[in-house]
Parts: structure tokens; C-alpha cells; sequence
């Protein structure tokens, strides 16, 4: 359920990272990690109030973690130029003590005991509000590890971000994700959001509607350009939906469809990125 590829990841998407001598030592073994099965700390309960609250602060990103495309278990994901306007549904998982000590993606070292996460395709490090949607309890995290690769599954949290939600001792909880931009970060020109489409499409089902989303704008001026130039290379509906983001901004994202096949999807999105457009990414309503 929470199993994880954390050192194929980071063979793909930081290359060789040098290890630090900081975090936890660990006797030498013939795997990456000292247990099998990952599990809650064998130390105690946490308790909620000692697990510190996680402050959106202006981040400087580099390659580590941040390599775009890469591919995991035969899919291909885009890193996604930033994480304004992101919003999204699905599932939560959690990783703790196997992977406690160890480097994520961009060679920190994975603390347990304080609220991160790993997403696919947000940028890292970045800031996202986690609210489980069965007892609408809400926390913010900072993504700095890629993943989860296994399941269906949204977002892998640290186990202190699972206690604080509450669904540690499930394993798995219904979330809502929303990103949250740095102070420094509000305002800027383009803002793109949720995951990049990967290479294996699955086939649209029955009922879905489909949509591409290309940009998330604070100016709706800029909104309006690129709805424009989305124009002149589609022939399907291209409109502008105006929402208030959970840092109370006004977004107006740009959108394409709906669009009912999966192959369309993808021309879509290779004629929006061979037109220095953007990265879109699909929405499903």
C-alpha cells in the first residue's frame, strides 16, 4: 500500500547525489534501506501538537528533483513550470520509518516527524494545503520527494502529516490538494498547474469530461492573450474560468474542451508545448 521506488526516482531525476553525513547512520546492507515494509515509528506516539506547522517561504528550485520528462514503471511524467492554480482530487498515502534518514528527490534528508510530501509532477520544492475530505481537517506541506508511483494513488505524506489529518492508522484518505504560492512567487506572469499528462493515456470513459488546462492567471488580460493564440491552433471550445484560489487570489484559468478522445488530448498538448504555450495538463469533471 505505501510501498515505494524512492531510489529509482532519484537515479532518474537527481542523478547521483552525494550522501549526508547529518542525517541518521545506518549499518551497511545489501538494500537501500535497513526494513522491508515500511511502518509508524516503533518509538512512541506522536504527538500532534509537537509536529512543527509547515510556512509557505520563497524557495530557490534547481535541477535536483526538478528533471523534466522523466519515467518511472514504463510512464513519463512533465515537471510542471509552476504550481500556480494547481487543484486537485484523489488519494493520500503515507511513507514513514523505512524511508526516515534517507535522501528525497533533491538530496534532503526525509524526516518523519515533519509534514512533507511527494507529488509526481509539483515543482520542488513547493507548498500545498492537504484537507481530508472525511473529517475536513486541513494542514500544509512542503513537497520536496517524487512520488507515489504505485496505485491510483495523489500524494504520498510524511507520517506526521497523516497523523495531523488523521488517517495514519488507515494508510490511505480522500484529499483535496491546493497549491499555495510563496509570498515572493504571488502575482507572477504564467501559472501552471496539476500533473503533466503522462505518456500512456488511459480511454476517456463514459460520462467524463475531459479538459486541458494551459495557464492560470492573476491578470485576466493575460488570461485573454493566450486564449487567443490557443485559437488559432484548436478548433475545440477555449474559454476562462475565473475562480478565488485558498490564498484568496483571483485566478482565471485558461481551458480547452471538453474533449472526448484521449488521442486529441495528446495533439492537443504537443501543438500547445510546440508553440512555446505552456505545459498543459488534464482536468477530469
Amino acid at each position: 500500500m505505501r510501498s515505494r521506488i524512492q531510489s529509482l526516482t532519484i537515479l532518474v531525476l537527481a542523478g547521483l547525489l552525494l550522501g549526508c553525513s547529518s542525517g541518521p547512520q545506518y549499518p551497511a546492507s545489501s538494500s537501500r534501506y535497513t526494513i522491508d515494509q515500511d511502518r509508524a515509528p516503533t518509538d512512541g506516539v506522536l504527538d500532534i501538537a509537537a509536529i512543527p506547522d509547515v510556512v509557505p517561504e520563497p524557495v530557490h528550485r534547481t535541477q535536483a528533483g526538478n528533471r523534466s520528462p522523466y519515467t518511472v514503471l514504463g510512464k513519463t511524467y512533465r515537471v510542471m513550470a509552476t504550481e500556480e492554480g494547481y487543484s486537485a482530487r484523489g488519494v493520500a498515502s503515507w511513507y514513514g520509518e523505512k524511508f526516515h534518514g534517507h535522501q528525497t528527490s533533491n538530496g534532503e534528508i526525509f524526516d518523519m516527524y515533519k509534514a512533507s510530501a511527494a507529488h509526481k509532477t509539483l515543482p520542488i520544492p513547493s507548498f500545498v494545503r492537504v484537507t481530508n475530505l472525511d473529517n475536513n481537517r486541513s494542514i500544509i506541506v512542503r513537497v520536496n520527494d517524487r512520488g507515489p508511483f504505485h496505485g491510483d494513488r495523489l500524494i504520498d505524506l510524511s507520517y506526521a502529516a497523516a497523523v495531523k489529518l488523521g488517517y495514519a492508522t488507515r494508510g490511505t484518505a480522500r484529499v483535496q490538494l491546493d497549491a499555495i504560492l510563496p509570498p515572493a512567487q504571488a502575482g507572477e506572469t504564467r501559472g501552471l498547474a496539476v500533473a503533466a499528462i503522462p505518456v500512456a493515456l488511459p480511454p476517456v470513459s463514459g460520462g467524463e469530461k475531459w479538459y486541458l488546462q494551459v495557464g492560470a492567471f492573476s491578470d485576466a488580460g493575460a488570461a485573454q492573450r493566450l486564449s487567443t493564440q490557443l485559437r488559432e491552433i484548436t478548433t475545440l471550445p477555449v474559454f476562462i474560468q475565473e475562480v478565488v484560489s485558498d490564498s484568496r487570489q483571483r485566478l482565471h484559468r485558461v481551458r480547452v474542451g471538453p474533449i472526448l478522445d484521449s488521442n486529441e488530448i495528446r495533439a492537443i498538448t504537443e501543438r500547445v508545448v510546440a508553440a512555446n504555450l505552456g505545459s498543459p495538463y488534464t482536468v477530469i469533471e
